[in-house]
């Protein structure tokens, strides 16, 4: 592998961070502006929710869809992994015992999956745990082996030789493939779904002009009542008497749209 090839491999991890960030900062935005209609709708649904409550709508989602959960599980944690294993983590785990070494690498990949399985169901939760170990395990075999250096974690540059090493890049490849492949594409893909990230309800509403039933996506809770998006009339209000519509769609989605565009 040459200097070059070093490199790239190196700037790979550092872009699969910034994918994992701008995912977490980009995707509720596009999902408040596609689902309520317009930019302007998602600016003041996010004012009505408050700055503290802006990643309910990624948890939301989270919640709601497990790929997306499974996915972001996933690459957080082997992300999380190889960041702290280059700068000084490997150097510790190299001084563990193999058995020791192991058992720190699993807590969060047994962590992810419980969430996951709590949320999503226990296959969910299961191949959460099982996948984001099996790559945590090739960062493992990576500093173990020699193909990367303890101290800074840059690739050395070495040819895989035997099983072990074609395993490590196997892994390395997935975890690419799921950073910049997958996680955008379903990332995008729910966000442009036209389903609501929050409880969806019928509300009593005052308008000014008489109270009826609204349609509300909830953005907040206010004592007996919500904060709500009207759906009817595109502005936030409150709501009380509120009963759970079990529909969460509350537009076309994006390639549905277009279609018919």
């Amino acid at each position: 592998m040459s200097a070059d090839t070093e490199v790239r491999d190196d700037r790979s991890e550092s872009a699969s961070h910034l994918m994992l960030v701008s995912v977490t900062f980009a995707v509720p935005v596009l999902k408040l502006g596609w689902t309520l209609g317009s930019g302007t709708a998602a600016r003041e649904a996010l004012a009505a929710m408050g700055p503290a409550n802006w990643f309910d709508v990624l948890i939301g989602m989270f919640l709601d869809e497990p790929v997306l959960a499974t996915v972001m599980a996933i690459v957080l944690s082997r992300t999380s992994y190889a960041y702290f294993a280059a700068r000084g983590g490997a150097l510790r785990l190299h001084a563990m015992p193999l058995t020791a070494s192991a058992l720190v690498t699993v807590l969060v990949p047994a962590a992810a999956g419980l969430v996951v399985a709590v949320f999503n169901g226990v296959g969910w939760g299961l191949t959460t745990g099982c996948l984001a170990y099996l790559l945590r395990l090739g960062v493992v075999a990576e500093y173990r082996s020699g193909r990367r250096r303890r101290t800074t974690g840059q690739r050395t540059g070495r040819h895989a030789g035997n099983r072990l090493e074609r395993a490590a890049d196997a892994a390395w490849i997935v975890s690419l493939v799921l950073a910049f492949l997958v996680l955008p594409f379903v990332a995008l893909t729910v966000a442009l779904d036209g389903r609501a990230w929050s409880s969806v309800a019928f509300c009593d509403v005052d308008t000014g002009h008489g109270s009826g039933r609204h349609r509300l996506v909830e953005l907040a809770r206010d004592g007996a009542g919500v904060v709500g998006w009207d759906t009817s009339q595109d502005s936030v209000v409150n709501g009380v008497n509120c009963a759970t519509d079990e529909n969460d769609v509350i537009r076309s989605p994006w390639w549905s749209a277009s279609g018919t565009g």
